[in-house]
């Protein structure tokens, strides 16, 4: 067995040099996870109602457990919560129930109420031990809090877009500045150009009536002398009555008369 083991680390290795030294163990990153980026949302793929983790202190009634995660995901939980497991390779037995006591990054604290359902009472609980834990609280602490998530990423753009507005326009001041003095600068001089053009309008407007109305009263003159030239006149009998007169030649008395003694 042990030369036939030799041989195959031979042939392993020699394979390996006429293949041009070719890498067969899979490319992985030095460290984050493997799957997908999911943009910390939950995913669907993924079963958060069981989670595992290792018992890395008990106190000494072994009804308070200190339980280290991977999986950061046991943030959510909240003082009171119940949570089921189960003591791993040993899942022919039920689950044991605990209650969580405290929370905090990668670890939290639970109180368990009894290890009859889930390991045996004469065999001693060692620190380190994997436990295989079901929780439904946690699922839907995980979906909540993807969904509030999802609306914290909403708002973060939001106001990542409104802080771009607002860089943009602080760091294009000066040029917005001139832009905006070149843009009144230009109606200013549009309205100066208008405004000479109408004065010089109005200058041209006054003498054309200027001339109009030398024009006008001339033709009213005309048209006065004449009226008063084609006026019919009346016959006045107060006027008119003296040719009824008849001159005898004598003198006509003065008026008023002296008076009489």
């Amino acid at each position: 067995m042990r030369t036939f083991g030799h041989f195959s680390l031979l042939f392993f290795f020699v394979f390996s040099l006429t293949a041009g030294a070719v890498v067969v163990v899979p490319n992985l990153p030095n460290e984050g996870v493997l799957g997908p980026e999911n943009r910390g949302s939950i995913d669907p793929n993924v079963d958060y109602e069981r989670f595992s983790g290792r018992v890395s202190d008990k106190d000494d009634s072994a009804r308070v457990f200190k339980i280290h995660v991977e999986n950061n995901n046991t943030k959510f939980f909240r003082a009171g919560d119940s949570v089921l497991f189960k003591v791993n390779l040993k899942d022919t037995r039920d689950f044991c129930k605990a209650f969580v006591r405290n929370v905090e990054d990668f670890h939290f604290t639970i109180y368990v109420e009894s290890l009859g359902p889930c390991y045996s009472t004469t065999e001693y609980f060692r620190r380190g031990t994997v436990l295989n834990f079901y929780s439904k609280t946690l699922a839907l602490r995980v979906f909540e809090a993807s969904k509030y998530r999802d609306q914290l990423i909403l708002r973060k753009e939001d106001f990542l877009k409104q802080l771009n507005d607002i860089n943009h326009f602080l760091w294009t001041f000066d040029q917005q500045k001139v832009k905006t003095a070149a843009d009144y600068d230009e109606q200013i001089n549009r309205l100066q150009r208008e405004k000479r053009k109408a004065i010089d309008d109005m200058i041209t407007l006054k003498q054309e009536r200027l001339v109009l109305q030398n024009e006008l009263m001339k033709k009213l003159n005309e048209l006065d002398e004449s009226l008063l030239f084609y006026r019919v006149e009346r016959q006045e009998l107060m006027t008119d009555r003296w040719q009824l007169d008849h001159d005898q030649g004598l003198p006509v008395g003065h008026r008023p008369q002296d008076i009489k003694q």
